[in-house]
């Protein structure tokens, strides 16, 4: 399938990551011009999106440089694995990580959606995570959580434009993922097919908006909805 992404103009903050990374490249053999965005710069632009003004600077420079934004990708948070788990319920500890990823998306997604809905056009992507469907990792939950909840209002605050916002729930990311799901936990998938997905949701080819998708299998034994 053509998923007419050739010349497209995708931006993906936290473009250095694992996850970042596979997506940047998955977009690229799809003949989109990625542009990948870092705190610290490397393999392209600086930006900080805990940062209002850097975010805003960043996507300048891209409507300066390209003349056109059709789609964001935001991964900047790190692995719910870095969180302290002795740390688990401390206050301080929960509100860097929702800031960290959930305010992040935001601040990126706000920037973007004015020049998307000018142009009729947009795609909006923010990688979750599937420990928002349960317990154990109070950080992590609710930053995933509130992270699903911010793009599903924001999907609705632009429907009808032509730009869509949703979310992607990775489960544990491996480079070799098991077959095997155990109950109570998700299914493993890896940065490639993590990235197969992301190209679908943000190419032309996509309807969907305001949906949370989960990557690999969904929590086993858990209903949501």
């Amino acid at each position: 399938m053509d998923l007419q992404l050739t010349d497209r103009v995708v931006l993906i903050v936290g473009g250095t990551g694992l996850i970042g990374t596979a997506i940047a490249q998955r977009a690229r053999e799809e003949g989109a011009r990625v542009v990948v965005a870092s705190r610290g710069g490397q393999g392209g632009m600086t930006m900080d999106a805990r940062d209002d003004g850097s975010v805003t600077d960043g996507i300048a420079h891209v409507l300066a440089d390209y003349g056109r934004l059709d789609a964001v990708v935001i991964t900047a948070a790190p692995s719910a694995r870095t969180l302290d788990a002795s740390r688990n319920s401390d206050p301080a500890q929960v509100a860097d990580a929702f800031d960290g990823k959930t305010l992040t998306f935001l601040r990126v997604a706000n920037a973007a959606i004015p020049t998307m809905v000018a142009a009729g056009f947009g795609r909006i992507v923010g990688i979750s995570g599937q420990n928002a469907f349960v317990t154990g990792n109070l950080a992590g939950s609710i930053r995933n959580a509130a992270l699903i909840i911010a793009a599903k209002n924001l999907a609705d605050q632009v429907a009808g434009t032509g730009v869509t916002v949703t979310t992607v729930s990775p489960g544990i990311v491996s480079a070799s993922p098991a077959t095997a799901v155990d109950a109570g936990r998700s299914g493993e998938s890896s940065p490639d097919q993590i990235a197969d997905l992301v190209a679908f949701l943000i190419s032309p080819r996509s309807a969907v908006s305001g949906e949370s998708i989960a990557v690999g299998h969904r929590v086993r034994g858990v209903v949501s909805f």
